[in-house]
């Protein structure tokens, strides 16, 4: 106790000053080697900065051994950093084995750089997703389909890598899928897991495509067992088919002139062929009044011109407009049908009744 007071009281109370200074600076490697120190505490996180901290506390630590031995002739000085060496050589060893472990081919490299990333998500984490797709990039020729509306059956998620899909509906155009966005997303999140449905829409191939793709059972066993992995595809899901929707909204806006809401029932019935025109087509069928009997041949009598009746016929209604003597009933079916598109590119349809079962 004495001795640790008697050494306390030399540096604090009673310090010894340094009877005389050094003439000279110590040589070029002492500098060399504080300066590589420096830059080795500039490193990152994660395996990259850690190689990077690691490599120069070698060069650094290395450069002050042999100041040691050369300079400073004091072997417990060599003894210390040449041990410190051989710990950063050890260190080194180890990250660039696990940089190798966690290297992926071409295609999943770029997916990790592009997609899981920029969110953090480690390596580690990111070889057991790939690890469920059994490492394979699957082809789709152009003009190819994916999946074709009521007759694929829902057992798989997939992913675009290249390429760019188009998606439809009773053969009308609803939006495209492109590069690094899920082909199914929709799919994958209205049929729970223990139902079975098919495709209600046809994806075809407009360009080569490639993609990998997780077969359901196995990502869902995947996503049971790893919390990490099922809030991720949680996340890039939701973050996928809102981009669907908003282009589905892109969509109507080009299409009518007017902004809609997302949040409609069903966006299917806007879209798709417009039943009015179908209700419009049946107008005319109805205003021709009953129709002849099949057996009777139509008779034209020629008679004199009637007095003009003091009476007016009633006013037509403001909306409906006559049609001329001697245009058909087809001129006039089309004149209805062009009011009928007019009035709607002036206003918002209303929200559908009936809502598809996606």
């Amino acid at each position: 106790m004495s001795t640790n007071s008697t050494l306390l009281d030399r540096i604090v109370f009673y310090p010894i000053l340094c009877e005389g200074w050094k003439q000279y600076m110590e040589g070029a490697i002492y500098h060399l080697a504080g300066f590589l120190l420096l830059l080795g505490f500039m490193g990152g996180s994660g395996t990259v900065g850690s190689i990077f901290i690691f490599g120069f506390f070698t060069a650094g630590f290395l450069c002050a051994a042999l100041w040691g031995w050369l300079d400073a002739c004091g072997l417990d000085i060599f003894i210390w950093n040449m041990l410190l060496v051989l710990i950063c050589l050890l260190q080194l060893a180890h990250l660039v084995y696990q940089l190798r472990q966690h290297a992926f081919p071409e295609e999943f490299d770029m997916l990790y750089k592009q997609l899981c990333q920029p969110l953090q998500v480690p390596p580690q984490v990111y070889k057991e997703i790939v690890k469920c797709c059994e490492e394979q990039v699957l082809p789709l020729a152009k003009d190819q389909n994916y999946a074709v509306e009521g007759k694929t059956s829902i057992d798989r998620l997939s992913f675009l890598l290249s390429g760019r899909v188009r998606v439809s509906q009773d053969g009308q155009f609803l939006h495209y899928v492109f590069p690094y966005q899920f082909l199914d997303s929709p799919e994958w999140e209205s049929l729970p897991p223990s139902e079975e449905g098919t495709f209600q829409v046809t994806l075809t191939a407009e360009t080569d495509c490639s993609f990998i793709t997780w077969q359901r059972k196995d990502l869902y066993l995947l996503l049971a067992k790893e919390r990490y992995i099922a809030r991720l595809f949680s996340i890039l899901l939701g973050f996928d088919i809102s981009e669907k929707l908003y282009a589905l909204n892109e969509k109507l806006f080009a299409k009518f002139g007017l902004r809609f809401d997302i949040r409609l029932p069903s966006l299917y019935h806007v879209l798709g062929p417009a039943s009015s025109d179908m209700e419009l087509e049946k107008e005319p069928e109805e205003n021709e009044g009953p129709a002849a009997p099949s057996g009777l041949s139509p008779t034209f009598v020629q008679t004199a011109p009637a007095a003009p009746c003091t009476v007016s016929p009633p006013a037509p209604p403001a909306h409906l407009r006559r049609p001329r003597p001697d245009s058909d009933l087809s001129a006039s079916g089309s004149l209805l049908r062009s009011n009928r598109q007019a009035s709607a590119e002036r206003r918002a349809p209303l929200a559908p009744t009936q809502t598809p079962e996606l």
